[in-house]
């Protein structure tokens, strides 16, 4: 055999082991799924769950899940797709793993345009979430212009997101100060990153961002691997860089916002799908769906343990927190020994 067979036989089986791992992924999501409709504080028969999927009236499964669990996981699902899939995008263009929309202040500034919209305007429904992808994607471009010196290195615009989105939550303290009692409660539910009384209905513009900016993202996924081999690099193997970062960007922060938007800021998800999709498949080759997956599995298990494993019932956004907090101070760690952020 000689190396070239040998270099495309290597790719195939690497390629054929990624499917594999992608399809165990995809699998363990369905089973989660199935977990999550058929078992709460009552117990639904499988064959239930499938004839309401289908479409039939059954007899108190009709309600409790189609009404009550199918709407919660579908929307757990689209926002753990487009948690995941906006922060792999981030990870991958700025080759590190800090950079999470959630670390670097784009979650902050959709969530603080969110309360400001509640808090001080009295807005409500569909306005809010107008407010929130206004507000992340503001954030995002401010943060992009302040990290700015001939070209954006990955390391100051962590540092700068960090900041801003310290100032952004000091905004959020203040006008959560500022509260009547009444608001209060609503400000602070969707700060939290909740899927608690979900609709099919605020799962659509949601599934309309993955379908366009979802697909605008794995479009680029090639492109974007290339780029971790750095931009000199890209450019000479025919990447257009400049415009593959911007689409990115654009295409990472409006899907993150929009999921934001719809469920608030679930803490951590964007931060964790990609490290851990990279465990899971390889390093070599793109992450973007591998995240994607992991992040709706993430999200969906959350969920499901916030309501039913854990003492007491806790929103999404607690138990994704708690999840990712420690890794955060490990890798805050790991960089600041590495020098990387210096």
């Amino acid at each position: 055999m000689s190396l070239v067979e040998h270099v495309a036989a290597l790719r195939r089986a690497r390629g054929l082991r990624r499917l594999r791992l992608g399809l165990v992924l995809l699998a363990l999501l369905a089973l989660a799924a199935g977990v999550t409709l058929s078992l709460g504080r009552s117990f639904t028969p499988p064959l239930d769950v499938l004839r309401v999927l289908a479409g039939e009236e059954v007899p108190l499964a009709s309600f409790t899940v189609g009404e009550l669990r199918l709407p919660r996981a579908v929307l757990s699902i689209l926002a753990g797709m487009a948690f995941g899939l906006g922060g792999a995008a981030f990870q991958t263009l700025l080759r590190n793993p800090l950079a999470s929309p959630d670390v670097i202040g784009i979650s902050s500034g959709a969530g603080a345009a969110a309360v400001f919209a509640i808090v001080l305007l009295g807005w409500s429904g569909p306005a809010v979430s107008l407010m929130a992808v206004a507000g992340g994607l503001g954030v995002a471009l401010a943060i992009w212009a302040l990290a700015w010196r001939g070209g954006v290195a990955g390391a100051r615009l962590i540092l700068v997101g960090i900041g801003v989105s310290a100032m952004l939550q000091s905004v959020t303290a203040w006008c959560l100060s500022q509260a009547p009692a009444w608001t209060l409660q609503e400000a602070m539910r969707w700060l939290t990153g909740s899927v608690n009384g979900a609709t099919l209905d605020q799962s659509r513009p949601l599934l309309a961002a993955l379908l366009v900016l979802g697909a605008l993202l794995l479009s680029r996924a090639r492109a974007l691997e290339t780029m971790r081999l750095g931009e000199d690099a890209a450019a000479a193997l025919g990447v257009r860089v400049e415009r593959t970062r911007l689409v990115v960007v654009l295409a990472a922060v409006g899907l993150v916002s929009v999921a934001t938007a719809v469920a608030g800021p679930i803490a951590f998800v964007a931060f964790l799908a990609g490290p851990i999709a990279a465990r899971a498949v390889g390093t070599r080759g793109s992450l973007l769906a591998p995240a994607a997956l992991v992040g709706a599995l993430l999200t969906l298990c959350a969920d499901y343990a916030g309501q039913f494993l854990l003492p007491g019932r806790y929103p999404v956004g607690v138990v994704t927190g708690a999840l990712g907090a420690p890794y955060l101070l490990y890798l805050i760690v790991r960089a600041g020994r590495s020098g990387a952020l210096s």
